[in-house]
């Protein structure tokens, strides 16, 4: 009895089990996720859905919804842990161009990496001074990372460079904004970008996968030619503040990696000399990587490859070492997460000293820079307002310069006259003391020098003359002219800038010398006007002086060349008159020290 109640407990029991399989089925095993396709070869177009390159790095995070799917419920409800939803995989088929564009910039990007194909800067003199074109801050490149790429921690191109990222914009109070997004079973990058005011663009990069890439940019800025890259007057500059300090370094100094701390950056970029690209950020970065490279040509006009230079102890090739040098600017973010603005543009003064940042600190114009400013400012109000034309401008400036200064020149005048009413005085005090200047050895007698010289220098006391009164005006002109050179070669307001004929561009030389060899004429019709000095040595000086002037001014700018001959014009006009004036004086009679007379001019 009691085995065949046994039996019929298994067999329902048995039967319970069978009808509770029928009515509640076990769930689903979850599927592994596909494993992520290979990053594609540079230049390989992707397939889609899922092509484009590997992230390295963790897995994608969980959004966080619900699970939708009753297998994942019910192991939720029996305490199970349900895996991470698998975000489907973001990636575009073909490689397209994007472009955002405003008054100021055009930004075209590639969404192979979503990075930076070309930068114009609008509202640029052309080749020949023809105003409102455009310029390209981008350098040129057959191969190597772009701006805006993602680097590893030694300067290595990441895979998502390579990656078809999809490009969506969004209308918002500021602007349009570009949104570049990848996404594969290892990870997801997004990129956007903003176009401001005045040159500026705001950049926000988000790659949790990989917490501590580095944004790219450079080498360096613009498109040069061989001759360009290889001038001395080109700068070439890593530019960057640090608690309130510029400071820069210079590529062709740089043979190892520079690194910046980021917590005391305030903004970091590259410079040339009238061109900026510096970025700000909004949120702390790790810290900021200058790395020094050579500029490998490329095999067309105006296009350079960056190569890095071999770190010490390690020398560079005897063939790569005429290479021109420059920078690439790797920024290396914090938590996966870089939120930056960025500036992009000329370093026009006004502009620069608009902006919160304080990179108008990087337009450098020497220690005469308290008078290039108002000189730069007045240049900019005549050109505005009186002749559209700088060079022209500076002629007009110079008039009022001349004017402004000509209290001086008629004081150094009037000091000059003395000079010459006094300089048969002088003779004969020289005569007097000629033959004691040597003793009968013919050796220097220093006693009976300055006993001469103290008897010259109580004459001049005794007339009221100033012997430098007539070198004061001279002296007066030297920091205008070093303000102007700093000014020339520093304001790119005048940069490419034309005046008239053959000169195009008032910031470079002259390329037929003519204006330095007029101006050089100039000096030497000015100097045959102006009394010669008493002094022997002065005046063989004053004599050898324009030809010096006129061998440095073959290399100097054309504007300031400009200036120099204005000026001497117009002291050639001021001189005339004085002698005019001179010729009507009445004749005196000048008593010398011996007691006899000779005749001069009085004033």
């Amino acid at each position: 009895m009691d085995n065949k109640r046994l039996l019929i407990a298994a067999v329902l029991s048995m039967a319970v089990l069978f009808v509770w399989q029928m009515l509640f089925p076990p769930p689903e095993a979850t599927p592994p996720p596909r494993p992520a396709v290979s990053a594609p070869a540079a230049g390989a177009s992707a397939t889609a859905p899922s092509g484009g390159a590997t992230l390295p790095g963790t897995a994608a995070a969980a959004t966080g919804a619900p699970a939708s799917d009753p297998a994942a419920a019910s192991a939720a409800n029996a305490g199970v842990t349900p895996a991470a939803p698998v975000l489907p995989p973001v990636a575009a088929t073909e490689e397209r161009r994007e472009v955002l564009e405003n008054d100021a910039l055009r930004a075209e990007f590639s969404n192979r990496g979503a990075t930076l194909v070309s930068l114009r800067v609008k509202g640029m003199n052309g080749a020949a001074g023809s105003p409102g074109g455009e310029l390209e801050l981008v350098a040129p490149r057959k191969e190597g990372p772009l701006p805006f790429a993602l680097l590893g921690p030694g300067g290595e191109s990441l895979a998502a460079n390579g990656a078809l990222f999809v490009a969506t914009r969004e209308t918002t109070k500021e602007g349009e904004r570009l949104r570049f997004q990848y996404r594969d079973g290892q990870g997801e990058v997004e990129k956007s970008f903003l176009l401001g005011p005045d040159g500026r663009m705001e950049i926000v990069v988000a790659a949790p996968a990989l917490p501590g890439f580095n944004l790219l940019l450079g080498p360096g800025l613009r498109a040069r030619t061989a001759e360009e890259l290889a001038s001395r007057f080109e700068l070439r500059r890593a530019v960057w503040s640090a608690a309130g300090e510029v400071e820069t370094h210079d590529p062709a100094k740089a043979n190892e990696l520079l690194e910046l701390p980021g917590e005391t950056l305030n903004w970091v970029g590259l410079e040339d000399t009238y061109f900026l690209t510096a970025v700000v950020p909004l949120e702390p970065v790790a810290k900021a990587r200058f790395r020094p490279v050579l500029l490998v040509p490329a095999g067309e006009e105006r296009t350079f490859d960056a190569r890095p230079v071999p770190a010490p102890p390690a020398e560079i090739a005897a063939t790569d070492k005429d290479l021109a040098r420059d920078f690439t600017l790797e920024i290396e973010a914090r938590q996966g997460r870089l939120a930056a603005t960025s500036y992009w543009g000329s370093k026009q003064l006004d502009r620069l000293t608009a902006m919160p940042y304080g990179l108008d600190k990087t337009v450098q114009l020497g220690m005469f820079g308290f008078l290039a400013r108002p000189l730069l400012y007045s240049l900019q109000w005549i050109y505005a307002n009186v002749v559209s034309n700088y060079g022209w401008a500076i002629v007009l400036l110079t008039i009022v310069l001349k004017i402004v200064l000509l209290p001086l020149s008629i004081s150094a005048f009037k000091s000059m006259r003395k000079m010459q009413l006094l300089n048969p005085k002088m003779q004969a005090v020289r005569e007097r003391w000629k033959g004691k200047l040597r003793d009968k050895n013919g050796r220097f007698n220093s006693d009976a020098q300055r006993q001469m010289n103290e008897e010259i220098m109580g004459l001049y006391r005794s007339e009221g003359v100033n012997p430098a009164g007539g070198c004061f005006p001279m002296l007066i002109q030297l920091p205008v002219f070093f303000a102007f050179y700093s000014l020339l070669s520093s304001a790119v307001e005048l940069w490419r800038s034309p005046w008239i004929g053959w000169i195009h561009d008032l910031t470079a030389s002259d390329p037929y010398y003519v204006l330095p060899i007029v101006m050089g004429l100039s000096q030497i019709i000015q100097q045959r006007m102006t009394p010669a000095p008493p002094d022997p040595v002065q005046k063989r000086l004053m004599q050898f002086l324009p030809v010096v002037f006129t061998i440095f001014s073959l290399g100097f700018a054309s504007g300031l060349v400009l200036y120099w001959l204005t000026n001497n014009i117009l002291t050639i006009a001021q001189q005339k008159i004085y002698n005019s004036i001179k010729d009507h004086e009445p004749k005196v009679e000048v008593v010398t020290a011996k007691g006899g007379g000779r005749k001069g001019t009085g004033s």
